[in-house]
């Protein structure tokens, strides 16, 4: 049995997250359940996901958060934690727009959790040409997000989408998975 109990998985707009998380579930002994930030957006009340208090969009791709948002969010990310606490395995997809801020707040609930961090990277023109193909995004935000999401982050993987197909990725990360010890401090 595996000891990693989370795996975040982070990277830009059409980056290929939600393809990865599907090939882990299929590929991963155990049963993982699957959490996407876009779930929580299609989650919130629709006043919320045109507000200033919620979530924006905005031409170009900017996305923009309110502090409703941060507090659904941050509730958001504990209830995960307390899944995996009650012994869910989960992998999270998320986009973390503030950058190593954003780590940190995962950072704080996913605490004595063992936690996989992944990063998935691609390259920003193809991102942005999966943007188009999807037609469910504002035009602009994959390129905007390709590297942004990224700095100053720290992971124990990375992959990437650019050439690589989802099934690569997640039987990559798989591996790392099953390699993976226990935390040295016996926390689980």
């Amino acid at each position: 049995m595996s000891e990693t109990q989370v795996i975040v998985l982070n990277g830009g707009s059409s980056s290929g997250k939600s393809g990865i998380v599907r090939c882990l579930q299929a590929v991963l002994p155990e049963p993982w359940l699957a959490f996407g930030v876009d779930t929580l957006v299609a989650a919130m009340p629709p006043s919320l996901r045109a507000s200033d208090a919620g979530i924006g969009f905005e031409p170009g791709g900017e996305v923009v958060v309110g502090e409703a948002f941060r507090t659904l969010d941050a509730a958001w990310a504990e209830g995960i934690a307390a899944m995996a606490r009650a012994g869910a395995r989960i992998v999270v997809d998320d986009v973390f727009l503030g950058g190593p801020e954003s780590q940190q707040r995962w950072q704080k609930a996913l605490h004595g959790l063992n936690v996989l961090w992944v990063g998935v990277r691609c390259d920003g023109e193809a991102a942005a040409a999966r943007e188009i193909a999807r037609g469910d995004r504002p035009r602009g935000m994959a390129a905007a997000q390709a590297e942004a999401v990224h700095r100053g982050v720290d992971y124990d993987l990375e992959v990437d989408t650019t050439r690589a197909e989802s099934l690569a990725c997640a039987r990559t990360i798989a591996a790392r998975v099953r390699s993976r010890p226990a935390p040295a401090t016996g926390v689980r």
